[in-house]
């Protein structure tokens, strides 16, 4: 499948929320048929203190990936923000994200699947559609709260992080500055495309590989959003 039909076709959609929330969400997609879904554990930025004052819950996050053609991403979206109530405080946001490759077989599998299924008439209403990047910040552990304390100030709202480790030839990065440290955080931020450079450029600034953060900073273009309404 050629890169241009790849973009036009298939999305991996995101969907960042509650535990609770995460479970329903599951749910949808059992019953939408979807042969690939992950699911990984994060939590939020916001303090204990900030939690509590707000009356929220903990800051416990689940992060739901899954791949379906863009027609299908659409129309998910929509039922997520409905059936999961997104963009009311403390419910989550979820986004789609162009594919550029993938598993010809597994893109065949999804195809197949979500062209036998009975599809209902949907009104694809999608919010800021093409407004907005997924800003990752991977720094040493213990720096998430570093990159947040940067990136406020420029412009981000909040951000979700991810425990993760680093792999890879320990010689070859020395060379190049990166760092050794194997136990890592990811931090998740979706930014206005003009808000973009300025939080990027503040958390290199704070916690860039001159750092003892030694953050590598990337951005990511985002399809469509619902829940930040």
């Amino acid at each position: 499948m050629s890169t241009e039909k790849m973009q036009a076709s298939f999305r991996l959609l995101m969907l960042i929320t509650t535990p609770k929330l995460a479970e329903k969400a599951l749910l949808l997609f059992e019953k939408g048929r979807l042969p690939m879904q992950i699911q990984a554990y994060a939590h939020g930025t916001a303090s204990r203190e900030m939690m509590d004052m707000l009356g929220l819950d903990s800051g416990e996050k689940s992060l739901l990936l899954t791949v379906m053609p863009k027609a299908d991403a659409d129309d998910l979206l929509v039922h997520l923000r409905r059936e999961l109530r997104l963009g009311l405080s403390g419910s989550g946001i979820a986004f789609t994200v162009p594919m550029s490759g993938a598993n010809k077989r597994v893109l065949q599998m999804v195809q197949q699947l979500c062209e036998e299924k009975p599809r209902a008439e949907i009104r694809r209403k999608v919010m800021q559609e093409n407004e907005y990047q997924i800003i990752v910040a991977l720094v040493n552990q213990g720096y998430s709260e570093d990159v947040m304390a940067a990136a406020r100030p420029a412009g981000a709202a909040g951000g979700t992080v991810l425990h993760s480790r680093r792999i890879g030839a320990e010689e070859t990065l020395r060379q190049w500055g990166f760092s050794i440290q194997q136990e890592k955080e990811a931090v998740l931020i979706l930014a206005r495309k003009e808000e973009k450079l300025a939080i990027m450029q503040a958390i290199c600034d704070k916690c860039g590989l001159q750092s003892d953060a030694q953050g590598i900073v990337l951005a990511i273009p985002v399809d469509s959003v619902v829940g930040l309404e």
